[in-house]
């Protein structure tokens, strides 16, 4: 079994990720979604986070690229997906995602049911409503599809958590493919059908039909990984052993196995020869809030995160810190602040590659 160190594969993610080298970047030609495929999708709970995780991987970022993408090129597609969070996906990889984001099932918990008061059947009877709703292909706001839903189903009492923000009862609809979202009408978000609105959208696929596309994508970006890093990624942890198992077997014939600094793992069988050649990096980047780079890991990975510093990065309700990165770790935090770029170091950085990095930064924000 071949090994690396971890310094190695921090600089073979950085590769990956079109965070190195400095001039490596794709060019503003090359496609939005394959930037966002590269990644395994961009996590969007905070538009301008999506639009800079993009825009930091350019070599000359355009503004309002993700936007078109989104609603004039339908090459990408907003929705929940991975640990139930607003991500951005490639449309024609959207399907498999979601196939694999369903398999949780959370709904059939009980304390899930008790504490939203929503049954599987209640489900069932809001996404055929939903699916009703929608089916005339304009985008409804949340509060035009709440009322549908209740007025279909009579479900009067889910009135209140149909229309919250987080999205409880709406998740599930969009894990089997009825909904996705549209284009914002004014400051309210909208939700379309994207079977009407994607153009060659399919239903999502079995699980594992879907895992042969969704591992190779995670662990071209976040790799290599055990079963249990990419569930981490994909659910927080609640999948199934038994799936996990049948996922990683439906891609065996892809996969290879490296020793990481004594823990087997797994990565692409065509990328382990460029993995075992890449010395490590002694780059200096910064990314923003909510970083696929970060989350592909997770901030509870300390080969990535120093575990003392960990509350800095991922703090109070879900909040992903901007975050600096030295020799493929994160090395610091960092603010905008009155148009400067507050660097918060854990380490020593070296201060010119870092005050470049700030000013490209700065560009970056103020594009």
């Amino acid at each position: 079994m071949k090994a690396v160190t971890w310094p190695q594969v921090l600089a073979w993610r950085m590769r990956r990720q079109f965070l190195e080298p400095a001039g490596g970047a794709p060019a503003a030609d090359v496609p939005v979604a394959e930037v966002v495929r590269r990644l395994a999708g961009v996590q969007a709970q905070v538009a301008s986070a999506a639009a800079l995780a993009v825009a930091v991987r350019r070599a000359g970022p355009v503004p309002g690229e993700v936007a078109r993408a989104l609603w004039e090129e339908r090459s990408l597609v907003k929705t929940w997906a991975a640990r139930g969070t607003l991500h951005l996906l490639p449309a024609a990889e959207a399907p498999a995602h979601l196939a694999l984001c369903a398999t949780a099932r959370h709904w059939e918990r009980p304390s899930w049911q008790r504490t939203f008061g929503a049954t599987p059947a209640d489900l069932e009877a809001i996404a055929a409503a939903a699916r009703t709703a929608l089916s005339g292909g304009a985008a409804l706001t949340r509060e035009e599809l709440t009322a549908a839903i209740v007025e279909e189903t009579g479900s009067g009492h889910l009135a209140e958590v149909l229309g919250s923000g987080w999205g409880t009862l709406l998740k599930p609809l969009a894990w089997w493919g009825v909904l996705c979202y549209g284009p914002s009408r004014s400051t309210r978000v909208t939700f379309a059908a994207p079977e009407r609105t994607v153009p060659g959208w399919t239903a999502p696929p079995p699980p594992e039909e879907a895992a042969r596309t969704v591992l190779p994508a995670y662990l071209g970006a976040h790799g290599p990984a055990t079963p249990e890093a990419f569930d981490n990624w994909l659910t927080r942890k609640v999948s199934r052993k038994k799936d996990l198992k049948g996922w990683f077997a439906a891609v065996e014939d892809r996969l290879a196995t490296v020793e990481v600094e004594g823990v087997p793992m797994q990565v692409l069988r065509e990328h382990l020869d460029e993995l075992l050649d890449t010395p490590p990096t002694r780059s200096v980047r910064l990314v923003g809030g909510f970083d696929q780079y970060v989350l592909g890991a997770g901030t509870g990975a300390a080969y990535l995160v120093p575990a003392g510093r960990r509350a800095e990065v991922s703090r109070t309700a879900g909040w992903i810190s901007p975050v600096v990165l030295y020799e493929g770790r994160v090395a610091g935090v960092w603010a905008a602040e009155d148009g400067d770029i507050a660097v918060t170091p854990f380490e020593d950085v070296p201060s010119g590659p870092l005050a470049e990095e700030a000013a490209r930064m700065r560009a970056l924000l103020a594009s």
